[in-house]
């Protein structure tokens, strides 16, 4: 799954022809300080956005990859070929409306899971 490529902006040649931060609206963090490369995104609901929301398309994309399972901010950000710190800037806009939960590894035990582990492995594999 990637952003839809049939935006003015985007150009088969040359791809994107506006910068990341004009996705987020010049916005380069969050209030949010809860998100790193590993913390896990789960979309709480269907990826319908309210009607005028800001950043459609990117926003819609991330609820459709995390509805299934949760991924790593990293990986969505992969898989969506955007920077991590703009996927950081969307998804707290999306918990923000609560329409994302977010878990950040580590926190109960003091170690990431091997479970995380392995996934955080696959994905990279998978670049």
């Amino acid at each position: 799954m990637s952003i839809p490529k049939d935006r003015p902006w985007f150009d088969e040649g040359a791809g994107y022809l506006v910068r990341p931060y004009t996705v987020t609206q010049g916005r380069t963090s969050h209030d949010r300080s809860d998100f790193t490369l590993i913390t896990l995104v789960r979309a709480t609901g269907p990826s319908m956005l309210p009607p005028g929301y800001v950043d459609q398309s990117e926003s819609a994309a991330i609820l459709e990859l995390c509805r299934e399972r949760p991924l790593a901010v990293a990986e969505v950000a992969a898989r969506l070929d955007l920077p991590p710190s703009v996927v950081k800037v969307l998804c707290g806009d999306l918990l923000d409306r609560s329409m994302i939960t977010i878990k950040v590894p580590g926190t109960e035990s003091g170690a990431p899971s091997v479970e995380l582990l392995e996934r955080v492995i696959r994905g990279i594999r998978e670049l």
